[in-house]
């Protein structure tokens, strides 16, 4: 069950040299996977793919033990694994108000359109159905973060691939960012793809960590779930 990304690698178009060389790594359910790496070390290309918004050159992703491209496109819509970014402006149209960008999660999904349960959403990060009538520019880095997150939830996903979620945001925010999301993966006994490039984060978080260097996990570490 879970995650599988068995013998993955990947480059760009125009590039001769490989961003992921024969990468795998497994990420059961309910797990904390951390992915640790430098900057420009292939771990948020890796996590691209792990979402399915890259399709790698050679290798293949397993979603509970079925290859991903195989599994019916509905099933595929951002819906059983969704992403949240290092930069939470990229999950909205900045020229569209926020509540709008939440009811696309609706169409994109095929699901029935539901106010009352996105509005619930929001409001469990904090976010109030007064601030959904703004665009993007109008939060704060720490609230977009965290609408970007209720966002991904909506879907109901299992998995969430987390892309340096708290890298861009103060001291006080990280910490509100990250309380939620440890509580939200007891609670709902999620998996989380967790890239960062924070030692101590990922040890703190992390129930196993790869560790990534130029295209290539060079180690794997079992450790001691997080505690809340």
């Amino acid at each position: 069950m879970g995650l599988k990304i068995d013998r993955v690698s990947h480059r760009y178009p125009q590039q001769e040299d490989f961003v992921l060389k024969d990468v795998s790594i497994t990420l059961e359910d309910s797990q904390i996977v951390g992915l640790l790496g430098t900057s420009g070390s292939g771990k948020s290309t890796l996590g691209q793919i792990a979402a399915g918004l890259l399709r790698p050159v050679q290798g293949k992703v397993l979603y509970n033990n079925e290859p991903f491209q195989a599994l019916p496109a509905r099933e595929k819509k951002r819906k059983r694994i969704q992403m949240i970014f290092q930069h939470p402006e990229v999950s909205f149209n900045p020229r569209i108000s926020l509540d709008k960008s939440m009811e696309e999660v609706y169409k994109l999904c095929g699901k029935a359109y539901n106010t009352e349960a996105r509005r619930e959403m929001a409001g469990q990060f904090g976010i109030y159905p007064e601030q959904l009538k703004r665009v993007p520019a109008q939060l704060s880095g720490g609230e977009l973060q965290r609408l970007a997150i209720a966002r991904a939830l909506l879907p109901e996903p299992d998995i969430l691939i987390l892309d340096e979620p708290t890298s861009m945001l103060d001291v006080i925010s990280q910490a509100q960012v990250m309380r939620m999301l440890l509580a939200l993966q007891k609670k709902r006994k999620l998996s989380y793809l967790f890239i960062t490039h924070d030692v101590a984060l990922c040890r703190y978080v992390s129930d196993k960590i790869y560790t990534i260097e130029e295209g290539v996990i060079v180690e794997d570490k079992q450790l001691n779930s997080a505690v809340v």
